[in-house]
């Protein structure tokens, strides 16, 4: 992944000035821009491999942003921003974005969360595979098989779709509304409650402490993520 091309869409220059150099030392190209419309040129015109993305921007909300790369592009985009509100957070996964992180952050996170998305990026055709394997669990979707340290699991199937939703977005945040509406369809768009029960069963049968989950996190309020590490 070194060598991937990065753009950075922020209007503060203190952020460009910390960023840059952090990326450029991981071994990152990195283009910059600080409006909207810069960014959706570079887009277009430079195809970034990653999109790190301010909502805050001076000539257009980065959710429109989102909207409109999506449009025509799967480039994966994490979301920079100060705004800490659920609903910010749940509209711009909603739109498509990737990843969401609060200012202030951590380089190491932020560097960690680029990884895994990079990689989601470049995991085949679509970003699809067939064969799946974390900390030893593994999931077959061609044989419809699930297994951890070789012995088969049994799912119910909506267990399985559950699981195959999460681990074929792996480091990527799914909100509630996503999961419920893939899985179960729209009428069920609000049953978070149904959803946290499906996880709970899920984890008890895939994790190796259903307690302190380590592949299926929590994005309080938000939704889920399947760990990418």
């Amino acid at each position: 992944m070194s060598g991937s091309r990065i753009l950075v869409v922020d209007d503060e220059p203190q952020i460009q000035r910390f960023l840059k150099p952090a990326l450029v030392a991981s071994d990152f190209e990195v283009l910059t821009a600080a409006t909207a419309r810069e960014a959706m040129r570079l887009i277009a015109t430079r195809s970034p491999d990653l999109v790190i993305l301010d909502l805050g921007l001076p000539d257009s909300d980065g959710k429109s942003v989102i909207a409109e790369v999506r449009a025509f592009s799967r480039v994966p985009i994490i979301v920079l921003s100060a705004r800490d509100q659920e609903s910010e957070k749940v509209e711009a996964l909603d739109l498509g974005a990737d990843d969401y992180i609060e200012k202030p952050f951590g380089i190491a996170e932020l560097l960690a969360r680029i990884r895994t998305a990079l990689r989601r990026g470049t995991g085949g055709p679509g970003g699809v595979a067939d064969t799946f394997e974390f900390s030893g669990l593994r999931v077959d979707a061609a044989a419809r098989v699930v297994s951890r340290d070789n012995v088969p699991i049994h799912l119910t199937p909506k267990e399985y779709e559950l699981l195959l939703q999460l681990v074929r977005n792996a480091g990527r945040v799914i909100t509630h509304r996503q999961l419920l509406t893939s899985i179960w369809g729209v009428a069920h768009a609000d049953d978070v409650q149904y959803l946290r029960v499906a996880i709970a069963q899920l984890r008890a049968k895939i994790e190796a402490d259903p307690a302190h989950p380590r592949l299926i996190l929590n994005e309080p309020a938000i939704g889920y993520r399947f760990a990418g590490e």
